[in-house]
């Protein structure tokens, strides 16, 4: 029964997302010209994912009573826009929700979960030809490209959740506020910043103890001693140059591009989290992450298929013995995915699997944490209008693997 229940629905969201697309090809989305050049603009970006996901746990709620494995739920609804009010000048805005479900509507869309709220909003001023300074809610990332990344464009289902490695520990869902500079040099790109760390994070009612740290230093320790953090990332170029007129890593280029890049990134944030001492004093610790990685994207031949694939390591010190729930801890990981384009001369319906896999050494359980993911996406209009299903096999420490279907509908204008 359950299995006829998840055919009919990837067939209804086949049929929404072609249905999405209507009869005419994309033509660049909303974009508003100033002047008579387009040299000033703004321009409009939205986009919806909407998610049906089953899980083989069983699990229940407050009352104890069984909930569905079986459920629905819009896993990003955002609206993005930006102006070019100047060949020096650009603004930018970006709102909308995330993972809304039965569990956290409200019967008049007043409940936290059931609200918008700004994603990110700065301002930019080009310094030179190839430079820039910004400042605001931003999302110039350190570490990694998956610390980048964008959501419209990705080659699995969604993220690598370790990947986003400060969201809500110092920033506000993976942006933080406070001053960024990017540029490139020559084939190298950069994005460094210096930024306020959240108070009322994640980890905000973590009690101290000896043996484990809680990442809310500055809840506790205040904002001299560790209100600040400093990021950055960069990325070597050799085929292809990648934009970076935008902060949004890309996640596959679907064969439109031959690009290899290598790259490297920090974060640290001093004092970030705390500890009890062997006196009894409260004690800081710095928080430090670094990683390494490698992206690959390009056509194989005319005709013949394209290639997407990428790798990371990545070392996370968050304090002593750091865990949240089964997303953050002390220790360091391993994530790789692979996706094959298959050739074809249809432009309306491109098919892609791919293949994910992540693994963690987890310091305080003296364990490993590991996530597989198998899946494909079929795209009707590009990354506009797309399908994607996966299969997730997710192991952590001692306790029973979990098993999660998922099938996602986007479109994107």
């Amino acid at each position: 029964m359950k299995k006829n229940v998840l055919i009919l629905l990837s067939f209804i969201l086949v049929s929404a997302s072609c249905w999405a697309q209507g009869v005419t090809e994309y033509t660049g989305g909303m974009k508003v010209k100033l002047n008579e050049d387009g040299s000033k603009y703004f321009r409009i970006i939205t986009w919806g994912q909407l998610w049906s996901q089953y899980n083989d746990t069983e699990i229940r709620n407050s009352l104890g009573n069984e909930e569905s494995q079986l459920n629905f739920s819009v896993r990003r609804a955002r609206i993005l826009t930006y102006a070019q009010l100047s060949n020096r000048f650009l603004i930018l805005t970006h709102f909308g929700l995330n993972s809304q479900n039965a569990n956290n509507q409200n019967p008049v869309g007043k409940n936290e979960s059931s609200q918008l709220f700004f994603h990110g909003f700065w301002g930019q001023w080009r310094l030179a030809q190839k430079h820039a300074v910004g400042a605001g809610l931003h999302y110039w990332n350190g570490i990694s490209r998956l610390n980048n990344q964008s959501t419209l464009n990705m080659l699995t289902l969604d993220n690598n959740r370790q990947s986003w490695s400060t969201l809500g520990l110092s920033d506000q869902f993976a942006r933080h506020i406070g001053i960024y500079f990017k540029g490139s040099v020559g084939k190298l790109q950069y994005r460094v910043s210096i930024n306020e760390a959240i108070t009322n994070g994640l980890d905000v009612n973590g009690e101290l103890n000896p043996n484990a740290a809680t990442y809310n230093g500055r809840n506790i320790l205040g904002g001299k001693d560790a209100g600040k953090n400093v990021a950055g990332y960069f990325d070597y170029n050799f085929l292809d140059q990648e934009s970076n007129f935008l902060p949004y890593k890309v996640g596959s280029y679907l064969g439109s591009k031959k690009v290899f890049n290598l790259g490297a990134g920090f974060f640290y944030h001093p004092n970030g989290s705390a500890i009890l001492g062997s006196d009894g004093t409260v004690e800081g610790r710095d928080v430090a992450l670094f990683s390494v990685d490698a992206f690959y994207d390009a056509p194989l031949g005319e005709n013949a298929g394209a290639i997407t694939a990428y790798a990371s390591f990545q070392t996370n010190d968050y304090g002593t013995n750091f865990t949240l729930g089964q997303t953050y801890e002390t220790g360091s990981f391993i994530y790789a995915h692979a996706g094959y384009m298959l050739p074809t001369t249809n432009n309306h319906l491109k098919i892609q699997p791919y293949i994910s896999f992540n693994n963690r050494s987890i310091d305080a359980l003296d364990d490993n944490a590991s996530r597989l993911g198998i899946g494909g996406n079929l795209y009707f209009t590009g990354h506009h209008s797309k399908l994607s299903i996966e299969y997730a096999n997710q192991k952590y420490g001692n306790l029973d693997a979990v098993n999660v279907f998922t099938v996602q509908a986007m479109v994107y204008l």
